[in-house]
C-alpha cells in the first residue's frame, strides 16, 4: 500500500510504502529512481503489528519506478499508481508524487438552496492524470425464480 501526505519539507510529498504483516521475511528494501536502484539503501522497518514501512520525503509531481527486494527475490506493488516494462521485460511499479485535490462540483446557487433546508450534498472528484480504475461489478443480489418441472403422469 502507497500512501502519500504533504511533507513539513517545502516542495515534497511524503510517500509510505507499506507490506502487510502476514509477509514473513527476514529483510525487505525499497529500490528505485529515488535511490539509483541501489539494492541495500531503503530498508523496509517492521512496526508492533508487524507491518512493513519505508517513508521518503520525495519531490512533487514526479513520476518513480520501484520494486522490493524481498530477502532476495524482487516484488512489484500492486498499489502501485501504474506499472511500467523495464528493459528486462519486467513491470516496475510507479508511483507519482501528487496529491490528489478534491473538487466541489455544483453552482453556488446550488449550495445556498441546499442550506436552506440545512443538508449539504457535495460531489467530490480527484483530479489526477492517472486512469479511473472500474470498480468491481456489483454481486447478483438476487436469483431469478425457475419454475419446477413435474413430470405429469401417462395414462395407459
Amino acid at each position: 500500500m502507497i500512501k502519500k501526505v504533504t511533507s513539513p519539507v517545502p516542495g515534497h510529498i511524503d510517500v509510505s510504502f507499506e507490506l502487510p504483516s502476514c509477509l514473513w521475511a527476514d529483510r525487505i528494501f525499497l529500490v528505485g529512481d529515488f535511490n539509483g536502484w541501489n539494492e541495500t539503501a531503503t530498508p523496509l522497518q517492521q512496526d508492533r503489528s508487524g507491518i512493513w514501512r519505508a517513508t521518503l520525503a520525495l519531490p512533487q509531481e514526479q513520476r518513480y519506478e520501484f520494486r522490493y527486494l524481498i530477502d532476495g527475490k524482487w516484488m512489484s506493488d500492486s498499489h502501485a499508481d501504474g506499472f511500467a516494462e523495464n528493459s528486462f521485460g519486467i513491470s516496475n511499479s510507479v508511483v507519482h508524487t501528487s496529491i490528489p485535490v478534491p473538487s466541489i462540483h455544483g453552482s453556488d446557487s446550488q449550495l445556498r438552496e441546499s442550506t436552506k433546508t440545512r443538508s449539504r450534498t457535495f460531489r467530490l472528484a480527484a483530479k489526477s492524470d492517472q486512469p479511473f480504475r472500474q470498480p468491481p461489478p456489483t454481486p447478483v443480489t438476487e436469483v431469478p425464480r425457475i419454475p419446477a418441472i413435474v413430470p405429469q403422469r401417462v395414462a395407459a
